[in-house]
């Protein structure tokens, strides 16, 4: 440093005089351009975390406070695997997941509630109660009637103490996914006591008779790290001075700095001839500091608007040249409370370097250390630090007050991030399987998961799939939400033919702040703006809000991906709503197989029980499109042929002059006569039409009159939806 590089130099020059000039020297540039400066109070620990050190004293709070707590009890690490996956040429995946369990020490007194708690810097818990994380929470006030905590019990048997006395929480099987799986850093918002601090609180533990007139203005919260009584008040005297008077029955502690509107007036001083007395026969002695080093500049405190992580303020908002004097408070403060006290405590300590001896023959039972008074033919307002008796009088120590209030100058706690609030809202959930869109395989069930809530503050869920109550791990869901909801009123039944431009839908979002926007019909082509309702896929070009989570949809095209049959019958207000925007989560198809009925269930922090839903549109992804575009055609001598158009799994659009892909493995169809599930005759073909004599079709007609004529498409697991032909007549 500047210290050693001068004194070398100056020895080298000058020999030991030129040292000493050069230390010198070189001290004084250290204070100007290095700093340091002195340091008062009980250092602030922004960045502590908890600990289990045997010994470590446990403090008091009183406010609300940010502490990192002593970990007082904690279990090994417990080891967790799930498996997904694993189907037909599908590699499965283990996964591995961590929890503890622990008990953290908050306060060596009882508090009133437990707030919110990081973990890492992050909200493990917000200010509404919720766990971020998957685990449980208990929170133990330390009043005396407190029993030992179940689990803790389990581990120690009958030597668990209850901790009365001692206020502190237990997590239950706290998830470490989000920490690297390991226990993080913890702090912990403490509500010792609601509304500011009082000085009776802080002074509780005084055995003898108190008399408290010292309101502590602004003081949200204080810590009390240990050790003898008076060192808080210390800490406490630095901010917000105190006068103690020992001198009656119970000592009182009231406001240095409290100034009537009318002092006293001390009588002259009281004159005493011998030399060894003070004053001699002025009976007064002024004195006056030179030095400034002591007048505070700086106050290090827990700033409420930080999340009571350290912050700083400087007297008249400015940095002063050389080495400072901080303050280091442990309450919590606000910035401008802040900025005032210290300011107040600049001008305290620059004033009161001036002080006085003064020398009275009587002592007035109504002065006592900490009254302001005047002085006969001196100027500004005195306190009195202490009095004491002497043989020839009573010796008053005497410093000078401010002439006036401290500056109130603005302040500012400074950038502010915070981490975001959110509270944790159960999960709501929509399942599905959509027709093949013509990416990837055919083959493959195309059946998705949306998973949602009311608020960002949802974190996801895990998803199952419900087997007659057993529940297969399918995996995540993911922290982000899809836009789901209901339509509002019902949705007209629809031929699919044209963009229905004059008819529209009124639709309920889960959430308030799901957005939702208008297309064109170039971009409707393109695939833009599909939702599903029910089963049945549309697309809109229109969307505009109505109120809050309610918008309105208009432009429609309908039975989009042939799911026209679901549009020709229409859907009733309540039918689930789902946009399809690639937030859904792809289902194993290895684990849900070629069944039709399945039942998805989601677990997410906020759910006490599985959310369940059906999956709609089972099987849509392999079954063939229904056939579109009958014909029947008849000849003179009574003969029939029947035809139709066949369409393609995964073929959206429809392509001019080009003939869709088969995409199965052969092309065969089937046409009945009845029910669709037990035709009353049948045949197969190989190709869009079917041809009937007339004695087969007069022999029919004559056999089956007034029932249905139809067809459906055999692919290669299943069949389409049936088509209809003709009536027999």
């Amino acid at each position: 440093m500047a210290t050693l590089v001068f004194t070398a130099i100056g020895t080298a020059v000058g020999g030991p005089l030129g040292g000493a000039i050069g230390s010198l020297i070189g001290n004084q540039l250290d204070r100007a351009l290095v700093g340091g400066g002195k340091r008062e109070g009980p250092r602030l620990k922004e960045l502590s975390v908890s600990t289990s050190s045997y010994g470590t004293p446990v403090p008091r709070h009183f406010g609300t406070m940010r502490t990192a707590g002593t970990i007082i009890w904690a279990t090994d690490l417990v080891e967790s695997s799930a498996t997904t996956g694993g189907g037909k040429g599908q590699p499965s995946t283990k996964t591995y997941s961590y929890s503890a369990s622990l008990a953290v020490a908050l306060a060596s007194r009882p508090i009133a509630r437990l707030g919110r708690v990081w973990a890492d810097g992050n909200l493990l818990r917000g200010a509404a109660g919720d766990l971020k994380t998957g685990g449980t929470l208990r929170v133990y006030s330390g009043y005396g009637d407190q029993q030992p905590d179940p689990l803790i019990a389990s581990d120690r048997g009958g030597a668990c103490p209850a901790f009365r006395g001692l206020a502190y929480c237990v997590f239950e099987s706290l998830q470490l996914a989000d920490f690297g799986n390991r226990i993080p850093a913890l702090t912990f918002e403490v509500i010792a006591d609601d509304g500011e601090v009082t000085m009776t609180e802080l002074a509780a533990p005084l055995a003898e008779p108190l008399a408290i007139d010292r309101p502590i203005a602004g003081l949200f919260g204080f810590t009390d790290e240990g050790g003898p009584l008076a060192d808080a008040l210390a800490a406490i005297d630095q901010l917000y001075p105190l006068a103690c008077d020992a001198a009656g029955g119970a000592l009182t502690i009231r406001a240095a700095d409290d100034m009537p509107a009318d002092p006293p007036l001390l009588p002259d001083p009281a004159i005493d001839e011998s030399e060894d007395s003070f004053g001699a026969a002025a009976g007064a002695t002024a004195r006056r500091r030179a030095d400034a080093s002591a007048i505070p500049d700086t106050v290090r405190y827990y700033d409420t608007a930080r999340d009571y992580q350290a912050g700083v303020q400087r007297a008249d908002g400015r940095a002063r040249p050389g080495r400072g004097h901080a303050l280091e408070f442990p309450g919590a403060l606000a910035a401008g409370t802040a900025r005032a006290l210290v300011n107040a405590a600049a001008e305290r300590a620059a004033w009161s370097r001036e002080t006085l001896a003064w020398r009275l023959a009587e002592l007035d039972p109504a002065l006592g250390p900490g009254q302001a008074v005047r002085l006969p033919d001196r100027p500004g307002r005195w306190r009195i630090d202490s009095w004491e008796w002497r043989d020839k009088g009573i010796e008053l120590e005497l410093r000078r007050i401010p002439p006036m209030a401290a500056r109130l100058t603005p302040a500012d706690p400074g950038e502010v991030l915070a981490k975001p609030d959110l509270v944790v809202t159960p999960t709501a959930l929509s399942a599905f399987e959509l027709p093949w869109n013509g990416q990837g395989s055919g083959d493959v069930r195309q059946a998705f998961a949306a998973a949602s809530s009311t608020t960002a503050g949802w974190t996801g869920a895990a998803l199952y799939l419900d087997q007659a109550g057993q529940l297969v791990p399918l995996g995540a869901s993911g922290s982000r939400r899809s836009v789901i909801g209901q339509l509002a009123g019902p949705l007209a039944p629809s031929a699919t033919v044209l963009l229905e431009r004059q008819v529209w839908v009124e639709v309920d979002l889960l959430s308030a702040d799901f957005q939702l926007t208008g297309a064109s019909v170039e971009a409707l082509a393109q695939g833009a703006n599909r939702a599903l309702v029910g089963d049945e896929v549309i697309q809109f070009a229109s969307a505009s809000r109505v109120d809050g989570p309610r918008w309105r949809l208009g432009g429609l095209l309908r039975g989009r991906g042939g799911t026209e049959p679901a549009a020709l019958g229409g859907w009733y207000a309540g039918t689930p709503f789902v946009l399809l925007d690639g937030t859904a989560v792809a289902l194993d198809p290895a684990i849900l197989g070629r069944g039709t009925g399945a039942t998805i269930a989601a677990i997410g922090l906020a759910d006490s029980d599985a959310v369940v839903a059906p999956l709609l549109g089972a099987g849509a992804t392999t079954r063939p499109l229904t056939p579109v575009h009958p014909t029947f055609a008849s000849t003179p001598g009574g003969s029939v042929t029947l035809g139709w158009t066949r369409r393609a799994r995964g073929a959206w659009g429809w392509l001019d002059g080009i003939d869709v892909p088969l995409n199965e493995q052969a092309e065969s169809y089937l046409v009945g006569v009845g029910s669709g599930d037990a035709p009353s005759t049948m045949w197969e073909v190989g190709e869009p039409r079917l041809e009937l004599s007339a004695e087969s079709w007069a022999a029919l007609v004559a056999q089956f009159p007034g029932e249905p004529l139809w067809v459906r498409q055999i692919g290669t697991y299943a069949a389409s939806l049936s088509l209809l032909l003709t009536t027999l007549s």
